[in-house]
């Protein structure tokens, strides 16, 4: 594989866990936002945050031999547009139910992030390159979490 098609898959992958943990992340950041809006109160929150690992927990099982059977690149991409799917839908929910099965679909849609990217790493890339790759994929994915706190809070005020 040539240098620049690493970066770009790698870059492809990083950014796919980034989101995986933004959108992880993103309900503790929001809860006031959806407590005033919605009248959610702390359990309704804590709830949707378990909706998340939920989805995520759900696909588990499969993805091993989604994974190894259709390869990180078809399996992402369903399960990404799965989580888009679930992020328009949290986004025009005007419910706790429909906030609640939003978080699911988006847990299950972004759990191939992590994993998907390690197989596709082991598959691409030869092994300095993947240790490589996991490091830094994994460093992006910790400023996913970053991105979820005071980033989201001025889109929010604004």
């Amino acid at each position: 594989m040539t240098p620049t098609r690493m970066a770009s898959v790698f870059l492809a992958l990083a950014f796919a866990h980034f989101f995986s943990t933004l959108i992880r992340a993103i309900t503790a950041t929001l809860a006031p936002t959806l407590s005033a809006e919605l009248g959610l109160h702390a359990h309704d929150l804590g709830l949707l945050g378990s909706g998340y690992f939920f989805g995520f927990a759900l696909m588990q099982i499969p993805l091993g031999s989604w994974l190894d059977r259709h390869g990180p690149r078809t399996v992402l991409l369903i399960l990404l547009a799965l989580a888009v799917i679930g992020c328009v839908g949290f986004a025009v929910a005007d419910s706790f139910t429909g906030l609640l099965l939003a978080r699911v679909l988006c847990g299950a849609g972004v759990s191939a992030c992590l994993m998907g990217a390690l197989t596709g790493y082991r598959n691409w890339f030869d092994t300095n390159d993947q240790l490589r790759a996991n490091a830094w994929m994994l460093m992006v994915g910790s400023v996913g979490m970053l991105f979820a706190t005071l980033p989201v809070q001025w889109l929010v005020t604004s």
